[in-house]
């Protein structure tokens, strides 16, 4: 059993998502982004290694890099989080929740924790009226369900999911 924080961006539960409650088993495809590039940094906390093999699913023409870890775990590569391909090695990031972008293997688990992330909305540059969520500036908000809409001061729902076993074998793995 292991326990991954993941990240379900507001806009993502919105246009593509169907709402959960803690205890529920959840199917996602999800993507591992650097920490920094998520909402302006601040991601210590959430930040997720996994340790495995880079693959292309598909063998190439554009698809996302993937990695699959031990307890079956399957995460698209976003830029930056990593090595290239071939050999064991570890990547860091932040886990987010992917409606689009394209076609991997999903993740599977059960809800353990849910948080709203609550970011008060600032302007882009005074007196601008153009808003997004403050950077620096983050609350969590325990709750047991994610809505399926979300205030100005929400920008999602961090999840604590736990995938509890191995990963299936793939052909080439050592037996």
């Amino acid at each position: 059993m292991a326990l991954w924080r993941v990240f379900y961006e507001d806009w993502q539960m919105e246009c593509c998502g169907t709402p959960f409650s803690v205890g529920e088993r959840v199917d996602w495809r999800l993507l591992l982004l650097p920490a920094g590039d998520v909402l302006g940094g601040g991601w210590d906390r959430e930040v997720c290694r996994i340790e495995g093999t880079a693959e292309v699913p598909g063998g190439g023409d554009g698809a996302l890099r993937t990695v699959r870890a031990a307890d079956g775990l399957v995460a698209a590569l976003g830029e930056g989080t990593g090595a290239a391909d071939g050999g064991r090695t570890r990547w860091e990031g932040v886990l987010l929740v992917e409606h689009h972008g394209g076609k991997w293997a999903r993740t599977t688990g059960r809800v353990r924790a849910l948080h709203l992330v609550r970011r008060p909305p600032e302007e882009t540059r005074p007196g601008s009226r153009v808003l997004r969520a403050a950077p620096a500036w983050r609350r969590l908000e325990e709750v047991t369900t994610c809505p399926r809409w979300f205030g100005p001061d929400t920008t999602g729902v961090l999840a604590v999911l736990d995938v509890p076993g191995a990963a299936p074998p793939e052909p080439r793995d050592r037996r």
